[in-house]
């Protein structure tokens, strides 16, 4: 089994590009540090380093065996805070994910009410989407929109939280800012900004209503998120569509319209970690979020 203290001292120097600034980021010797390279390579039988110049550098290996162990550090360091929480008596804490949208409009609500109910409670909020399928950080609770892709884990517990509408956002001069709706096909002619990270499931559930209403949108901007996408249409470069949840707050000079045949919808979901089962926070963060998302819809 492969050592974690050398393991840490093999990415510090990965990501801090020499012995000597590893040992000095790590409060060591560069002796201290070699050595303990030197032993993961007997090890694990991989040569990980080779000399180049004055210095080192990685091989082929080295990256690799990095790459695959990132993961695990962040793993260890999850159970590294399950130890101090224990050694503390049972120290209340809940690590949350989230997606852009639900972060700014749900998250600080969240933290505001359980940091209320629960004052020595240990919260930490990650952005967990963009990750590949498994390899987001591990939480206790992630909020998702609903997908097999992203939002089917074995094992997890899976809460309902809102059915999110899709919308049209348009600069105050198009042809169609003065109406309240309209169907997705007289779109189909506009310039269209991209508003998601490449294939992602939101970019994918626009994709396929266009593909309902007969046509393809023409991306002439790809700007990987709501908000930049938002301001590229007050500028008046194009036409985008986002979910409502990302609309919610929007420059004077767009408009926001619903779209009918079709309107796509996206259900936002809780996913709780088996191991969260017994955690009173998140079993508390869940309902809380229920509550908030649930006035959220109401706002619509």
């Amino acid at each position: 089994m492969v050592d974690a203290h050398r393991l840490r001292i093999f990415l510090s120097v990965m990501a801090s590009g020499s012995v000597n600034a590893a040992a000095g980021h790590l409060g060591v010797s560069p002796s201290a540090v070699s050595q303990q390279v030197a032993a993961l390579q007997k090890e694990t039988g991989l040569t990980l380093f080779t000399r180049h110049g004055r210095g080192i550098g990685p091989t082929p290996a080295a990256h690799t065996l990095a790459q695959e162990s990132e993961r695990l550090m962040v793993e260890l360091k999850r159970v590294d805070a399950v130890v101090d929480d224990l050694r503390d008596g049972g120290r209340v804490s809940c690590r949350s994910g989230y997606f852009a949208s639900a972060g700014y409009r749900w998250m600080p609500q969240l933290a505001k009410r359980l940091q209320s109910k629960l004052p020595e409670l240990t919260l930490q909020m990650v952005l967990t989407e963009g990750y590949p399928p498994g390899q987001a950080p591990p939480v206790d609770i992630d909020v998702v929109p609903d997908d097999p892709t992203t939002s089917v884990r074995p094992g997890y517990d899976v809460t309902p939280l809102m059915t999110d509408h899709f919308v049209a956002l348009v600069h105050a001069d198009h042809r169609l800012a003065g109406r309240r709706r309209v169907e997705m096909a007289e779109l189909a002619d506009d310039k269209w900004i991209s508003n998601d990270i490449s294939a992602g499931i939101t970019q994918e559930m626009v994709d396929r209503a266009c593909r309902a209403a007969g046509f393809r949108p023409r991306y002439t901007v790809e700007a990987q998120d709501h908000y930049t996408a938002t301001a590229f249409v007050a500028a008046g470069v194009g036409i985008t569509v986002i979910p409502d949840l990302a609309a919610r707050t929007i420059p004077k000079t767009v408009r926001r319209l619903r779209l009918t045949n079709p309107n796509p919808v996206r259900d936002i979901v809780a996913l709780t970690a088996p191991v969260a089962r017994s955690n009173e926070a998140a079993k508390l963060a869940v309902d809380l979020l229920q509550q908030i998302a649930a006035a959220s819809a109401r706002r619509r």
